[in-house]
């Protein structure tokens, strides 16, 4: 079945300060918009056609500087470095055709870039959320994806149902044989699995590397019997239970939404009472999150994922090396690693010093993780 027909807008690029990177058929000009924001502004030109089109532009943007250099990292991604800012808040990759920019090309019908801050050092863990029906967590995930995209993922998960109208293969859910899945989970590829309804629904570890081989955190919003599978296996995560300020809360919230029969209600409070039970178990959950008010937990969420310290999971590279403070730009790539250098000149005993990104570190790694990236020195005379 092909993609749907694709609708772009034509635009001039003309009078910006910019970089332009070639990938293929097209021109990738990353430029600050105009105003005072200092926000990007992407633009594609297409070689073949002659046009220019502005795509829809996902996740946490960086604030642009005057200038920045930029090199493709395979067909995927362009790395961009800014220019005047130091090391650690200057790497960012603008995904152009990752799996994660292909799904939201077919969701949205329309060009998709976007932005995901590059990770220096050790690499995150997933997130692993729980919590009762009714508590809120789904708002809160919610909230997290659509402020940073490309900060988090979700792993798709598994099932043997069929399809519903509109659902896609692969975004909604992978849809397979019950053989396979089965196949699978003996042969210990899933993380987490239940039977619901006469259907298998699971998370296999493919599905978490996929979004973790994009450079995110994976997110997995599973019951208490899931979490208790994952903490099982050879998966690092960082475990939250969101619960309700009160049990009596809970069933206020649950009547609220009006959504269940009074049968469906009371089947949803005898499950949440035990999941209440069970997430204080000993060594379980890592987090108990209270969610009495909304904006109040989803800021203590951002807290407990370090979303407002990026620095938090660097090492000490730059601190040790005094390159805190730098700036650097691109000098060459090669198939392992890219050389930077810095914007002073600065010369150690006769030779130039630079830096070189690691390439390799964007893939392997502990199983989960998003990948940090790998930078070291390199002296050059």
């Amino acid at each position: 079945m092909g993609e749907e027909a694709v609708h772009f807008s034509v635009v001039d690029a003309k009078d910006c300060k910019q970089s332009a990177v070639d990938v293929g058929d097209k021109t990738y000009v990353i430029c600050r918009s105009d105003d005072d924001s200092k926000t990007s502004v992407v633009k594609i030109h297409d070689k073949l056609t002659h046009t220019w089109v502005v795509p829809t532009i996902l996740g946490k943007q960086p604030l642009l500087t005057k200038s920045q250099s930029a090199i493709p990292v395979g067909d995927e991604k362009i790395l961009v470095i800014e220019k005047g800012v130091p090391l650690n808040e200057s790497i960012w990759f603008l995904e152009i055709d990752t799996p994660f920019v292909k799904q939201q090309r077919k969701i949205k019908g329309t060009e998709v870039v976007s932005w995901s801050k590059g990770v220096i050092g050790v690499g995150q863990k997933p997130v692993v959320i729980s919590g009762p029906s009714g508590v809120g967590k789904g708002t809160l995930i919610a909230k997290l994806m659509k402020d940073y995209p490309s900060k988090f993922g979700f792993s798709v998960s598994h099932t043997t149902r069929s399809p519903r109208e509109k659902e896609i293969d692969g975004v909604h859910y992978h849809f397979t044989e019950r053989s396979k899945i089965e196949k699978d989970i003996s042969e210990g590829k899933f993380l987490e699995f239940a039977h619901v309804h006469g259907n298998v629904y699971g998370t296999s570890i493919e599905a978490v590397e996929s979004v973790t081989d994009e450079g995110k955190r994976c997110i997995l919003d599973i019951d208490v019997q899931g979490a208790r599978s994952v903490r099982a296996s050879s998966l690092e995560a960082i475990f939250i239970f969101v619960c309700p300020p009160s049990f009596e809360e809970l069933e206020k919230r649950l009547r609220a939404r009006g959504t269940e029969t009074e049968e469906q209600i009371q089947k949803r409070l005898r499950n949440a009472r035990a999941e209440l039970d069970q997430s204080n178990e000993q060594g379980l959950f890592d987090h108990l999150l209270v969610n009495d008010d909304l904006e109040t937990c989803y800021e203590n969420l951002k807290k407990l994922l370090s979303l407002d310290d990026d620095q938090e999971d660097s090492d000490d590279f730059f601190t040790k090396e005094g390159k805190e403070t730098a700036g650097y730009s691109i000098v060459s790539k090669t198939v392992s690693e890219i050389l930077l250098q810095s914007e002073t000149n600065e010369v150690k005993n006769g030779a130039a010093c630079l830096l070189a990104l690691d390439l390799s570190s964007l893939s392997g790694g502990a199983p989960g993780r998003t990948r940090g990236l790998k930078i070291r020195s390199v002296n050059s005379f």
